[in-house]
């Protein structure tokens, strides 16, 4: 592996920043996050349910989430009604990215794999923050009158599979995402 490979897979990460979430765009919003952004707030979230959850290494669910969606910086976002249409080989593309990478590319590929088919118990919770992390994103966008989010809490709420991932949502119908900053404004 050579620095300038590297510094090329690093450069290309940055792509994450450009490409925005379009299935929000469905529900028509006009400026929807960056999979960067999501990726930040979902890995921040893997954190949160590996330890909810008494994982024994949450920092390994974190990395897996913030490389969950790097295969997008080639193919980018394509939301679910797209994806009745195309055949995508994500695998193949996250393959391609990697394998100049040595060990280090077989790492990102491996935590690349365990969430996507969910084939260890990090996996599943790392595809929870994941699935989380939208959910937070549709009742923010719900709040400020975008109704067709709740179809994403919905959906989001048949395909959680820990415990803990499922009282966040429960949580998440009854809350209000301004709560956070109130009482904390100086007079």
């Amino acid at each position: 592996m050579e620095n300038k490979d590297i510094l090329n897979f690093i450069f290309e990460l940055g792509q994450l920043r450009r490409i925005k979430h379009e299935g929000w765009r469905l529900i028509k919003v006009d400026h929807p996050e960056s999979v960067a952004d999501h990726s930040l707030r979902a890995a921040q979230i893997g954190f949160i349910l590996a330890r909810l959850e008494n994982y024994v290494n949450p920092y390994e669910v974190c990395s897996m989430v913030v490389f969950h969606d790097i295969g997008e910086c080639r193919i980018g976002d394509i939301h679910k009604i797209g994806n009745r249409y195309l055949t995508v080989h994500e695998e193949q593309v996250v393959k391609d990215q990697t394998h100049s990478l040595d060990e280090l590319g077989s790492l990102f590929l491996e935590l690349w794999k365990q969430v996507e088919y969910k084939s260890t118990q990090a996996g599943v919770i790392a595809k929870d923050a994941d699935l989380l992390e939208q959910a937070f994103t549709a009742k923010e966008y719900l709040e400020i009158g975008y109704t067709y989010a709740q179809d994403w809490i919905t959906n989001i709420g048949n395909a959680l599979k820990t415990e803990s991932a499922k009282r966040l949502l429960a949580e998440l119908h009854l809350s209000n995402s301004n709560n956070w900053w109130q009482g904390l404004k100086k007079l």
